[in-house]
């Protein structure tokens, strides 16, 4: 697939996404198609083990398109099939097979935050922004899936306020895992990502999988859904590799089965 609106890398297991519509990566009905297609690529890509998402240029996403709004919402439909299109866009890079990792390079506004929020792993460059605007200009969303980042007080004086929260308040908070200087963070995010792609890629597909599964359950039912996709996991080549490795005090050597 040709992209107009995202650049896309292979460096090595990793798949790099850069969201790129100067200037300043507007949230677009393109972006939205064409990054949604990209991750159910990779998806289904063995090559691919981990993905990066960033922003290129000064601005991950500085959230809905407002300018190009009248083009897509023409008439009777139109906006249900909009708010369907972009609920698919982000439930793919939560859904996709491969753990995600937002390397926020700078704002991250509204659709923005969510598409940060919606990534397995963040981390920050010093200049990152996280914020939900649209009570400024009438318009509600990301509040749910800000949630997944922000407690109680800080999520609603964000979202009655439009507070944007700064990268150092966001290491503060928890919110994000690292924060580096903007020339730093792409290299940071690769590291990371390389990390993961050195692990088995059954058992970091199974281990996402596993981790949205409980994430909304109780105690009793999360933990019973861990175990089963343990006993599942224990009887591939590649962790009975990983056991042999660790008793022969070597790397392991994965094959993905």
């Amino acid at each position: 697939m040709e992209y107009t609106q995202i650049i896309v890398e292979m460096i090595g297991h990793v798949g790099l996404i850069k969201l790129n519509y100067p200037p300043v990566n507007a949230y677009s009905r393109t972006l939205s198609d064409e990054l949604t297609a990209c991750l159910d690529l990779f998806s289904e890509t063995d090559a691919i083990r981990s993905v990066v998402l960033t922003g290129e240029g000064k601005i991950f996403c500085a959230g809905a398109d407002l300018k190009g709004r009248s083009a897509v919402i023409k008439g009777p439909g139109d906006l249900t099939a909009h708010l369907r299109r972009s609920r698919e866009c982000f439930h793919a890079i939560r859904e996709c097979a491969k753990p995600v990792i937002a390397a926020i390079n700078g704002p991250a506004l509204g659709a923005g935050l969510v598409l940060a929020a919606s990534a397995d792993i963040l981390i920050a460059s010093e200049k990152a922004v996280l914020g939900l605007p649209e009570i400024d200009v009438g318009l509600m969303g990301g509040a749910k899936h800000a949630s997944r980042l922000f407690g109680h007080s800080m999520l609603r004086q964000m979202a009655l306020t439009g507070y944007r929260v700064k990268a150092d308040e966001l290491l503060r908070l928890g919110v994000v895992n690292q924060v580096v200087p903007p020339e730093d963070l792409l290299s940071a995010a690769l590291a990371l990502a390389g990390t993961i792609a050195d692990k088995s890629p059954l058992a970091v597909c199974l281990a996402k999988q596993t981790l949205n599964a409980i994430e909304d359950m109780t105690l009793r039912d999360g933990y019973r859904y861990e175990q089963d996709m343990t006993a599942a996991i224990s009887k591939t080549e590649d962790a009975k590799e990983a056991q042999r490795a660790f008793l022969e005090k070597r790397p392991p050597v994965f094959q993905g089965r």
